[in-house]
């Protein structure tokens, strides 16, 4: 039945079953047949060693091959997944552990030493040592007992806090957003994605189930490209690569080095980006050498299975506009909600709320997160009607496109003024030579950080007196030599702040 993502697996795997589907290079690639057969032998030893049904099944492995395996093994046997980072400090490991409370850990070779030494008295499977063959019946029979409100799998975000929380997502939720993903930007046998996010980041969930559904090719792109766009432009055309999701860091990276006067994507042709705000600067530059490719913004948190919104840039924008984040995904709904608990009137600032199918079931063993995030439609009072309460600002353009104002906690009051701290990155993101820039507020100081090649604090400084008005001002500039990123590539605002408290 079409209740969980192993339906769609076996059904591509019986119509693109010798084809390439996982692909870290040449010589390393796993077809869709193999993959059914590796993660089937992993499921028929679960199923006949443990008595474990939609139970947390914990995945520490690298991002490879051996982990989608392993993550697919843990589906097929009915219960569900969570990627550590195996790069994680142990602290942020043992909290996650302690709230997920796993039955097993599955490793392999490379990381069984490791994860041993962390000694959290659960058991570890080496999946290196699993030997068994498939038992198809064994199999046929929990297919049998399927339904779409089990769990797939749960991801632990960060957040604006540095507190784990553990989003829960069922086998309905991934469907229906994976469909929408595939149908709004053709993903199709034909495209060849290049993978840019950690398994552990939601985002990463949009390119291997639509390749899972779809029989598209997916390449991991090794992570020390990333800081060789000329290697990594490289990589692209050598693999064909004509589709990319990526963090805006990552492209902005390639844009800030001058790297399309060297070398170009042969195959590209749609590149999709998310997770933070897409500094305008940086995509003119791609929008300049690239033009007619298809460029998408989409937004989202991890309680909507990736994304809830998405635009697809359709005109010209100038450096210091930023862009919509545009319309609510197929089968959900945007609700904009102000202080008062109303829905707002156009062009009124409020709080993003998400209905639909891809909002998750909430936070694993956290009931106090879960029901201060996942509430009542405040917008309808005559039956229960859960909605994701997301901590985001938006108001809708003259076009009619949602435009992302930043987070509520971003919102400061600040010599009596209200202020958004996005809108001060967005026009300081327009200084010509600025490579990225990010705001926090501390101690009643706007702290501007910045990182540049050839800009002074005092030519920041001087742009900001002229372009901001004084409200808005940074109390404090500071040039940095790397921007601090957290492990799902976002600019890490908790470290900025620890590095200010740290200069008192």
């Amino acid at each position: 039945m079409e209740n969980s993502i192993i339906y769609y697996l076996e059904k591509t795997i019986k119509k693109y079953g010798d084809k390439k589907a996982f692909i870290e290079n040449k010589e390393k690639f796993i077809t869709f047949n193999d993959l059914g057969i590796e993660s089937k032998k992993i499921a028929t030893y679960l199923l006949k060693n443990y008595d474990l049904k939609n139970k947390p099944i914990a995945v520490f492995i690298d991002k490879n091959i051996d982990a989608l395996k392993a993550m697919f093994g843990i589906l097929y046997s009915r219960n569900f997944y969570c990627i550590f980072d195996t790069l994680s400090p142990k602290n942020r490991i043992d909290t996650i552990v302690n709230t997920l409370k796993p039955e097993l850990i599955l490793t392999n070779s490379n990381n069984y030493e490791k994860i041993k030494e962390y000694n959290h008295g659960i058991e570890i499977i080496n999946i290196d040592d699993i030997k068994n063959k498939v038992d198809e019946k064994l199999l046929s029979k929990v297919d049998e007992t399927r339904c779409d409100a089990d769990s797939a799998y749960v991801l632990f975000t960060s957040g604006s806090t540095g507190v784990p929380k553990g989003s829960v997502i069922t086998h309905k939720s991934l469907i229906s957003y994976t469909k929408w993903f595939m149908t709004t930007f053709g993903i199709t046998s034909k495209t060849i994605f290049g993978n840019q996010t950690p398994f552990y980041f939601s985002m990463s969930v949009s390119d291997i189930y639509s390749t899972i559904m779809s029989g598209a090719g997916f390449c991991i792109i090794p992570k020390i490209n990333f800081s060789f766009p000329v290697k990594l432009m490289e990589y692209l055309n050598e693999h064909k690569i004509n589709t990319i999701y990526w963090v805006p860091s990552a492209l902005s990276i390639v844009a800030n080095l001058g790297t399309f006067d060297y070398i170009k994507p042969k195959y590209l042709k749609k590149v999709l980006f998310a997770g933070e705000t897409m500094t305008m600067p940086q995509l003119n530059i791609w929008r300049k050498y690239l033009p007619k490719l298809m460029y998408a913004n989409l937004f989202g948190p991890t309680e909507t299975t990736d994304i809830c919104t998405y635009y697809v840039v359709n005109r010209k924008f100038n450096d210091n506009e930023s862009l919509p984040i545009g319309k609510a995904c197929e089968n959900s709904e945007v609700i904009l909600v102000n202080e008062d608990g109303k829905e707002c009137k156009d062009g009124e600032v409020g709080e993003i709320y998400v209905k639909g199918s891809i909002v998750g079931s909430g936070y694993y063993n956290n009931p106090e997160k879960t029901n201060a995030a996942f509430v009542q439609n405040p917008v309808n009072n005559s039956y229960i009607e859960i909605v994701y309460k997301t901590g985001d600002l938006a108001k809708y353009n003259k076009y009619g496109e949602l435009e992302y104002l930043g987070r509520k906690d971003f919102q400061i009051k600040h010599m009596g003024y209200r202020i958004e701290l996005g809108e001060i990155e967005t026009n300081m993101n327009a200084l010509k030579g600025l490579t990225i820039c990010a705001c926090i507020y501390q101690n009643d100081n706007i702290v501007l950080y910045f990182e540049s090649m050839n800009l002074t604090e005092e030519d920041v400084i001087a742009y900001a007196n002229k372009k901001l008005v004084k409200y808005m001002r940074p109390n404090k500039v500071i040039k940095l030599p790397k921007m601090p990123y957290n492990a799902n590539g976002k600019i890490d605002r908790v470290k900025l702040k620890e590095m200010f408290s740290e200069r008192k």
